[in-house]
């Protein structure tokens, strides 16, 4: 994975989207590393998604307009570099790597010069293309925690879908969602809580944007995060009771609505829980162990690797979600009724 230092980041801004002086650092009293440990690189996302670098964004990509007045909308290589320059200027003094990149839903088109070609017969000058949905974390791996055995690295990122948008209207706010939360190193399972992460930011303009992205960036309490995933290590179910879960989690899906208000909410599918189910048994990092005991941190991992295969628009609200409802198991353990309908 190539590592890119602030400074260097700084070089390759062109100063479009520089913030006024002034803002405060935000500085995380966590493991700083003294060297960059390897780990094997996993996508964040997996679905029907596929790897692009933000070159091709730029320069292979069109972008598409808002139909009745030809406006642009803000495209997924500006959100990136937006993100990439807000990160920069929080935590100057840390390691940021490049953005890893994952686009889905491919749009192809032509250029008008070609309109009459076989498809066969195009070449490569008179293919256009964008991607509907695109998904981005960017790692900062000076900033490390150990929960549990396992690395977390301090991660931001987002997503745009433009099958959200109207672009056969007139250009008017556009929806984003951001999120800076944690990345197990060991799966690259993405980590975040509702305090990290807006899941529809509004804007109208870059600087709207780059504001709203600061104020979430700012406002994250990391070390309340990391206490919280923390906690999760410290409670176990029996296999008795993980079966309970996957059986209840399978029927959730399909109660009236009137008795799926009264409980919380579960937002993985059918297939997913399945998938947790089989890596209960079979996952290298986050199985059970030999009583057939399971804590709640590997459940939780057990989920979120499950949520990969989300398409990118639902990926990171069930993330959030997954979080959610695990701390919930733990209040369930504790007494708490509202989360007993999974284990009772």
């Amino acid at each position: 994975m190539e590592i890119v230092s602030v400074a260097e980041l700084n070089k390759q801004r062109n100063g479009a989207f520089n913030n006024p002086e002034g803002i405060p650092e935000i500085v995380h009293p966590l493991q700083i590393p003294s060297e960059n440990k390897v780990y094997p690189h996993n996508p964040f996302i997996v679905a029907n998604t596929k790897e692009v670098s933000l070159s091709t964004l730029k320069h292979d990509c069109i972008i598409p307009v808002f139909s009745k007045d030809n406006e642009k909308t803000l495209a997924h290589q500006e959100f990136i570099e937006i993100a990439q320059d807000c990160v920069g200027k929080v935590f100057s003094h840390h390691t940021i790597e490049v953005p890893e990149v994952r686009v889905s839903h491919q749009i192809k088109g032509r250029t008008a010069d070609a309109i009459y070609k076989p498809v066969k017969e195009l070449l490569e000058h008179e293919k256009t293309q964008y991607f509907e949905r695109m998904a981005f974390i960017i790692r900062i791996p000076s900033i490390t925690e150990n929960i549990n055995g396992h690395d977390v690295s301090l991660t931001v990122g987002g997503v745009r879908a433009y099958n959200q948008e109207n672009l056969y209207n007139r250009k008017s706010y556009e929806k984003f969602k951001f999120f800076i939360g944690f990345q197990n190193m060991v799966c690259c399972n993405l980590c975040i809580s509702t305090d990290g992460y807006q899941d529809e930011m509004r804007v109208g303009n870059y600087s709207e944007l780059q504001s709203k992205i600061m104020d979430l960036i700012e406002g994250y309490s990391a070390q309340s995060h990391l206490q919280d995933m923390k906690q999760l290590s410290q409670h176990n179910l029996t296999e008795q009771q993980f079966a309970q879960l996957i059986g209840r989690a399978r029927l959730y899906n399909f109660l009236p609505k009137e008795e799926k208000t009264l409980i919380p909410e579960l937002m993985l599918n059918d297939g997913q829980i399945s998938t947790v189910a089989k890596d209960y048994y079979l996952d290298d990092s986050f199985c059970r162990n030999e009583n057939g005991d399971i804590n709640l941190w590997n459940v939780y991992n057990l989920f979120t690797g499950a949520n990969k295969s989300s398409y990118i628009d639902s990926f990171l609200s069930r993330n959030v979600n997954a979080f959610d409802f695990t701390k919930g198991l733990a209040n369930a353990i504790n007494g708490d009724s509202k989360h007993r309908w999974f284990l009772s």
